[in-house]
């Protein structure tokens, strides 16, 4: 199983992002996928997920990222717009392949990828 993020990078404050996660090693369709998040000192994120097809989101995105999933390539993506200097975090793509697909926890991690906002 593998899980491999891009699209992080610095940005200003206003500006967006495109976060991609591209899975292999299973099947993509029959899993949740979300979304995380860490700074340093905070507390890890579910920021957004994709469970049996519905998109959820925490309250600090809602109406600024939008997420998708594309079976037909295994690939996540969340779009981020009117970036934060509170969104800058190491983002980290999953997958919860259990019966509830509820992120709780997940059962695959990617690596991250890390998002700068500044003034």
């Amino acid at each position: 199983v593998r899980l491999v993020e891009s699209g992080g990078g610095s940005v200003q404050a206003g500006g967006s992002l495109t976060l991609s996660c591209v899975g292999s090693g299973f099947t993509f369709s029959r899993c949740g996928m979300g979304w995380f998040r860490q700074a340093p000192g905070t507390e890890r994120e579910l920021v957004a997920s994709v469970s049996w097809g519905i998109p959820r989101y925490a309250d600090s995105v809602k109406g600024r990222f939008t997420v998708s999933q594309d079976n037909t390539k295994s690939t996540l993506t969340l779009q981020m717009n009117n970036l934060l200097q509170d969104d800058s975090a190491l983002y980290r793509c999953a997958a919860d392949c259990s019966r509830s697909q509820d992120m709780t926890p997940p059962t695959h991690w990617g690596p991250g990828t890390q998002v700068t906002v500044s003034s």
